[in-house]
């Protein structure tokens, strides 16, 4: 364990940089930077599994979650459950948060092979910004996390009204188009692999047998929408 420590610590040489560099994204100074020098270390850029971000990451969805969910439940007081519910998974979707992680910076601090250009343009970043948001709980507790959420990532980063009026569930309205062009549409699994602790999978997406578009995530449900996402660019839909 120490070994693999020590490892980390070699793969961010500045860690006064760093602190500064961390200082500026996260509007405060951080306490103790190993938290944070493991919320940036990607599991393909050590060979030793135990020391990478996904941990973090589990914990950062959760917070993440239940501060949306307060934030909403308070600035929509007359919503129903199905519109908060449907609000805070726009927030909180990969693409979005990688969106966020990009916008922020974040992608200059990830540690990850880069020699995998896939990797570049996958959702690290947004599960990145999951796990340094475990980190910053873990550092800080769950006020300043809190208020890190709010003002460092959401307010400047996060466009409510866009969002609210933009239909981000790229499966229906394919299947919408589908059904008004009396076109053919199913999803069919392409591919399903392991990568260390985590199955990646690949689904396809075939309009009248033809294979218009394919998606790959951590699970199907986000691969069949980043597939249909492709298939709308693909086929112009509007």
């Amino acid at each position: 364990m120490r070994r693999i420590t020590s490892r980390i610590l070699q793969l961010f040489s500045g860690n006064k940089q760093l602190l500064l560099q961390l200082e500026h994204l996260l509007g405060f100074r951080p306490l103790h930077i190993g938290f944070y020098q493991l919320a940036l270390m990607h599991r393909s850029k050590l060979d030793e599994t135990e020391k990478n971000n996904e941990r973090l990451e589990f914990l950062g969805d959760a917070i993440l979650g239940a501060v949306i969910a307060e934030f909403l439940f308070k600035k929509y007081p007359y919503q129903d459950e199905g519109y908060l519910t449907e609000l805070r998974s726009k927030i909180v979707r990969r693409e979005t948060l990688n969106n966020v992680a990009l916008r922020m910076g974040l992608n200059k601090l990830v540690q990850y092979n880069q020699n995998d250009k896939g990797l570049s343009r996958s959702h690290i970043f947004g599960n990145a910004l999951e796990a340094l948001i475990g980190a910053v709980y873990l550092d800080q507790g769950f006020p300043k996390t809190r208020q890190f959420i709010l003002s460092q990532m959401l307010k400047p980063y996060v466009d409510l009204d866009t969002l609210e009026s933009t239909d981000t569930n790229y499966k229906n309205r394919l299947l919408s188009w589908g059904q008004r062009n009396a076109k053919t549409i199913s999803f069919d699994t392409l591919d399903e692999t392991n990568e260390n602790t985590r199955k990646i999978f690949t689904v396809g997406i075939l309009v009248d047998g033809e294979m218009v578009a394919s998606g790959t995530a951590y699970n199907k449900k986000e691969a069949g929408q980043v597939a249909a996402q492709k298939a709308i660019a693909q086929l112009q839909i509007p």
